[in-house]
């Protein structure tokens, strides 16, 4: 158990609670076009921004602990250095260092995976989101794995891809999928070794749900790479013209495909014997089909086959449940999380979002750690999300969140409130330009109503992100013109997060001249935690990254 934190003796702590609101996907754009936070019906936000102390944070990139500025921040990185108040190195980079040093390959997993499928003859699958986001997977880590594994004989190998289109242009897909099969032809040959794509789907319709929200998505995953069962086709180079022709979706909403030669045989259907790799390194949209595959006990669907293989995710999932029971890159080891400091303070905690989000302000937050501190002192809230494309239900939850912090800001029994809207970014994603508009209104219908609950009770109100996205939903070019789409004219739609900053604004209506109102600027959203610990009048760690205030 930690120390408790120390009191400052020259703050005042507030009659109210201290509540951090989490933008999701809420950026300070940098281009006037294509910025739906600053396009969109959001008098009060903006309000806020220009009366109140502000500042920005960098939310992606080093900041967050990715490997390079180049990186794109992203919800799962960004609530854990909003939850720890440090940087530390991230999954896409640990992974890629692994590689790159060959630490992997050393490693008891990898080498149980290649015995275990040289020694039966059979196949080894890959299963993952196939591109280059870097949020959760990279193409560079499947190929390394892909040239290691055929120069250690293996000699059948699968891969079963989840088409992007959200961390990565919106139809990008046959971008990664024609080079790749050049290459892994050459790779193949080059071994005499047998390499196919398998099966694949847009990632929002098959394998990558999360926080248990939409179950069916697993089984319709489990159906296409396992069963092969599907509608078939000869190459995924058809297959993706094929659907996208005939449903007009983007690659995250492609339905799903399998590879067949005769159009009666899956090529690649996962038998027993078989290994599966799971080669995306984030936690929440991995969680699922890990458990489909290594849940003795399993109920969500009837998996049928239900091959018998062995089965590695490309990091430890989750760290307290153990899923998966393989894992080849060891995840970063995050400890003395704000959540653990207050517990040890007695510090009582309410974090609350809808299903969407609700595990990124608990799990990420504490550091990707399941369950409570001190459940004497901590409660956690989910509110169900709709099971419906976000285009359709923009405003999501964020009302029936609002509704539950009101009610708790009044009753006086937590003093440290946390919760995640969702809007900016989940809408943010589906590319829908007047949907996100219709987000951020509701979202700022939600901000003016805790801003008067906050100040009704004495509390301080911290808004920031995690990471940008609505507030860039247009692609630029090199010079900052809009690109436009070459059939339709319009301007080309951007699914992915930004590179922007974020904002972080402090509404604090007891401010007693207690800190500087200027706020810090060049920091990262690490610096919140510290600067939570500063409102609830104790002194933060000496190694937690600095508070965006100045205290007097």
């Amino acid at each position: 158990m930690l120390e408790a934190l120390a009191k400052n003796p020259k703050f005042q702590s507030r009659k109210g609670p201290v509540v951090l609101v989490i933008m999701d996907g809420v950026g300070i754009g940098k281009y006037a076009e294509g910025d739906a936070v600053l396009d969109s019906n959001t008098p009060f936000l903006h309000h806020m921004m220009n009366t109140l102390p502000m500042t920005t944070l960098k939310a992606h990139g080093t900041a967050v602990g990715l490997p390079s500025d180049a990186d794109m921040g992203n919800s799962e990185v960004g609530h854990n250095a909003m939850g720890c108040g440090r940087v530390f190195a991230q999954g896409a980079k640990l992974v890629s260092q692994a590689i790159e040093t060959g630490r992997m390959f050393e490693g008891e997993t990898w080498k149980e995976l290649i015995s275990h499928v040289n020694g039966k003859n059979s196949t080894l699958h890959f299963l993952g989101l196939f591109s280059d986001g870097n949020v959760h997977s990279h193409i560079d880590h499947l190929k390394g794995m892909l040239v290691k594994a055929l120069a250690e004989g293996v000699k059948k190998i699968r891969l079963h891809i989840l088409l992007d289109g959200r961390d990565v242009p919106e139809t990008s897909a046959l971008d990664y999928i024609d080079p790749f099969e050049t290459w892994l032809a050459e790779q193949a040959a080059a071994a005499g070794a047998d390499c196919r794509i398998a099966s694949g789907g847009g990632r929002m319709v098959i394998t990558m749900d999360r926080y248990g929200a939409n179950w069916d998505m697993v089984r319709k995953g489990w159906e296409t790479h396992v069963a092969g069962k599907g509608r078939y086709f000869k190459t995924a180079h058809e297959a993706v013209e094929t659907l996208r022709a005939e449903t007009k979706a983007i690659d995250q909403d492609l339905p799903p495909f399998v590879i067949s030669d005769d159009g009666a045989t899956p090529v690649g259907a996962i038998q027993d014997g078989d290994a599966v790799v799971y080669f995306n390194f984030r936690g929440d949209r991995a969680l699922e089909i890990s458990q489909a595959f290594e849940d003795p006990a399993f109920d969500k669907f009837e998996r049928t086959p239900c091959p018998n293989v062995y089965y590695a995710g490309m990091m430890e999932y989750d760290g307290d449940l153990h899923i998966p029971n393989h894992y080849l890159v060891n995840p970063p080891e995050i400890d003395r999380t704000l959540g653990e400091y207050l517990a040890a303070t007695g510090v009582t905690q309410l974090a609350i979002s809808e299903t969407q989000k609700f595990g990124h302000v608990t799990y990420f937050f504490n550091g990707n750690r399941s369950g409570m501190f001190d459940p004497n002192t901590e409660k956690y809230v989910e509110v169900p999300s709709d099971v419906v494309p976000f285009e359709q239900r923009p405003w999501m939850q964020c009302a029936l969140i609002t509704d539950q912090v009101c009610d708790a800001i009044a009753e006086g029994k937590y003093q440290f409130i946390r919760l995640n809207f969702p809007n900016g970014d989940m809408v943010g994603h589906t590319g829908v330009y007047q949907a996100v508009q219709t987000s951020m209104a509701a979202l700022d219908i939600c901000l003016e109503r805790l801003y008067n609950a906050v100040e009704k009770a004495g509390g301080v109100m911290i808004m920031t992100a995690d990471h940008g996205n609505a507030d860039d939903m247009y692609e630029h070019d090199k010079t900052g013109a809009v690109k436009l789409d070459k059939k339709t004219g319009a301007p080309k739609r951007k699914t992915s997060h930004s590179l922007n900053p974020v904002p972080a604004i402090i509404f604090d209506p007891a401010y007693a001249n207690e800190y500087s109102t200027t706020l810090k600027a060049g920091l990262g959203i690490s610096s919140i935690p510290a600067t939570v610990i500063n409102f609830l009048g104790y002194v933060p760690p000496a190694d937690y990254d600095p508070s965006i205030v100045e205290m007097n």
